[in-house]
């Protein structure tokens, strides 16, 4: 989606750059005579009687018409007499935004000043005024205004009519210069309705639960070897232990060091991209410049970031294969597949249910701004569609809530059909294994057919019905996650054997996995170029077909080659302690970092610079404060919840990789029973920490 989002923007910059010299020039000279817009106002206003001031024409006035007009005679008798609360209500108005033809479209005022007025019973409202001059070809203008809270929409746009009638005397209708009453906002906040209550009261309850067993288990619990289950399972201090604990490599030999650090790595990917997506749709002073960033080398990172999500399925599809196959040896081939959908969902729902609280009933209660009115930007979408988030169907629905949770829906109805898949390859083994292979081929071969019959593209048209089709359509990430299964098949069939190669197959191996990586990440960036022939349709087929199969490849080498000593420095670096506590982390992370990045766009008070410099910048900041809430979160719902599992699993399981709720060094003898019980719950009965996507 990223790809489509970015060219689409780019699209309409072009169109932008095409407007006639003469076109633009005379829409220019219209706009910049209405520059000081306050400083017109006021002076307008200085000047007018209240005959002046016809709200209701022929009409009988209402009793809103008379308090409009009463508020507008005080402050017409204010500015008269100088008064300051009323220059402020003048001062906090935005201008004609300069740098136009720069892409700066927005002038925010000062809001904190326009709602923070309260004089004579009279209220600042801050709105936004949106012109849409004809020469620039459906880009609008946006400026901020502040009046009286006892005006309405319809009352301001007739002032502004007025106003503009006696500037440059032109008849200024509200199709071309308005005000809409969802624009405004004032100091007054909304009362909270039963859910905001909820949420808020479930999340004190279980803040005090946590704070109290904590207090218990630091002051009453000396040794914690042996801990209560109910202080293990609520303590911030014991689950806070089982976060940040570093563990050696090749503690346990089922073990996959590397995977911490590849989980890590695209989780900042995930975590980056989804920041200039942000940082693109926000109040830029030069969003026109996009069109060149899209045109530079380093932008094919962004717009191809999708990839993460094919990593992430691959070692997906890994974990469950491997872990679960590794349990039926030890139950002689059953498998409890109703416990382990409940473990799965044990995992997913409760946090996932939580955040859609958060976002939707919190946001605007924990932080506002110009941009920041009613919260969370796809409330409404989420009162239409959150039922179909939590039955994990979502990707299938126009109407996404927490949009970026369509991966754990493709996760999850994988997970739902795997053990099908586990149960044909643990008895018929490679001859399973070949049907899931021509099963791979055949969904590849949907996906080319699909793209050509429809003429879909990533770049020329990639609408929203594309995205639907060859995005997020469950079957078109199918592959990467099989490549995965088998995989974690092909590491169980070979468990604790060391393959020997030569300095050739590994130097071709390593040669082949980077040019697979950054042949899927540059091969568009010929055609984005301006100017470029455009791909057709059976190219761009191809390389969406085939690149869905070679970078799972690619991340299968690399696991394998950090596995069996051929990883080097990419091992050391992978493979490194100090991922592990992120790694735990990670789909908290992952839940909540829109909902930090939404904030942190939303809540400006003036306008930004777009770069790539000033994105890394938001980036950093993001992820931190991301980590701090998930972290917080981690502790007061995810942990205590996921910790039912001690209940429900009591047998034991191999350890595979450092998951994002579990330490390995929970496998230490100490701790063999109770700990080894938790790994299987991570691993075979909840959300591993490969679902982490991009959009």
């Amino acid at each position: 989606m990223l790809v489509g989002f970015i060219l689409l923007g780019a699209i309409v910059l072009v169109g932008a750059a095409h407007l006639g010299d003469k076109e633009v020039l005379q829409g220019f000279h219209h706009l910049k005579d209405l520059k000081p817009l306050g400083t017109e106002f006021a002076d307008y206003f200085q000047n007018v009687t209240l005959n002046d001031l016809s709200l209701f024409d022929s009409r009988l006035p209402t009793q809103e018409d008379l308090l409009c007009l009463n508020d507008m005679s005080k402050i017409m008798m204010a500015l008269q007499g100088g008064q300051y609360w009323a220059l402020k209500m003048i001062d906090a108005w935005g201008s004609i935004p300069s740098g136009i033809l720069s892409g700066n479209l927005y002038d925010l005022g000062n809001f904190d000043e326009c709602i923070n007025i309260e004089k004579e019973n009279i209220r600042g409202k801050y709105c936004f005024l949106t012109a849409s001059p004809k020469q620039f070809q459906g880009l609008s203008i946006t400026t901020a205004t502040c009046f009286p809270a006892s005006c309405s929409a319809s009352h301001m746009n007739k002032f502004l009519a007025q106003l503009t009638k006696r500037v440059l005397n032109l008849n200024i209708t509200n199709s071309l210069m308005s005000i809409s009453d969802s624009t405004c906002q004032t100091n007054e906040s909304e009362p909270w309705d039963g859910l905001t209550i909820f949420a808020i009261v479930i999340l004190s309850l279980m803040g005090s639960v946590v704070a109290f067993l904590t207090l218990y288990d630091y002051f009453f619990c000396k040794n914690q070897d042996q801990l209560p289950v109910l202080v293990k399972v609520f303590s911030a201090r014991a689950n806070s232990r089982t976060i940040f604990r570093i563990v050696e490599n090749k503690s346990n030999p089922n073990v996959i060091d590397c995977l911490s650090g590849i989980r890590c790595m695209s989780l900042f990917w995930v975590v980056y991209c989804h920041e200039y997506v942000t940082q693109m749709s926000s109040v830029n002073i030069n969003y026109f410049e996009v069109l060149q960033w899209v045109q530079m080398p380093f932008s094919s990172f962004i717009v191809h970031g999708f990839y993460s999500v094919d990593s992430f399925f691959f070692i997906g599809g890994l974990l469950v294969s491997l872990i679960a196959l590794r349990t039926m040896d030890r139950t002689k081939g059953k498998l409890n597949v109703p416990l382990m959908y409940i473990h799965r969902l044990i995992r997913i729902v409760p946090i996932l249910a939580v955040a859609i609280l958060v976002y939707t009933k919190l946001m605007g209660v924990v932080a506002g701004g110009p941009l920041l009115k009613d919260g969370y930007s796809d409330k409404s979408e989420c009162q239409k569609s959150w039922f179909w988030t939590l039955l994990f169907v979502v990707n299938y629905t126009k109407h996404k809530c927490l949009h970026h949770t369509w991966y754990l829906a493709v996760d999850m109805q994988l997970f739902l059909i795997s053990p099908i898949l586990l149960i044909a390859i643990y008895k018929w083994g490679k001859k399973a294994a070949a049907g899931i292979f021509v099963l791979i081929v055949l969904l590849s071969g949907c996906l080319f057919a699909t793209m050509m019959v429809n003429n879909y593209s990533m770049l020329k048209n990639y609408s929203s019905t594309a995205r639907e089709k060859i995005y997020y359509a469950t079957h078109t990430h199918a592959t990467p996650w099989l490549m995965g299964f088998l995989f974690g098949y092909f590491l169980y069939l070979n468990q604790g054997k060391k393959f020997k190669l030569s300095w050739m197959a590994v130097w071709s191996g390593w040669i082949l996995c980077l040019a697979m990586i950054f042949t899927s990440i540059f091969a568009l960036y010929p055609a984005i170029k301006s100017g470029a022939p455009p791909l057709t349709t059976l190219e761009e087929s191809l390389y969406y077909t085939l690149t869905r199969l070679g970078w799972p490849m690619a991340i299968g080498w690399v696991i394998f080659a950090c596995m069996q000593g051929y990883g080097g420095l990419a091992n050391s670096f992978l493979s490194s302690p100090l991922w592990q506590p992120l790694s735990r982390l990670s789909y908290s992370v992952y839940i909540w970092h829109k909902f930090i990045q939404e904030i942190n766009s939303r809540s400006i008070r003036t306008n930004s610079y777009y770069s790539d410099y000033q994105v890394m910048l938001r980036f950093w900041s993001t992820f931190g404060f991301t980590v701090l809430l998930a972290y917080l979160l981690y502790i007061l719902v995810e942990a205590p919840v996921g910790g039912l599992d001690l209940f429900l699993r009591p047998q034991k399981i191999a350890f595979v990789g450092n998951d994002s709720k579990a330490s390995s060094e929970e496998v230490q003898q100490n701790q063999k029973d109770d700990l080894r019980t938790r790994n299987l719950k991570v691993f075979n009965g909840r959300k591993t920490s490969s679902q982490i996507q991009t959009d």
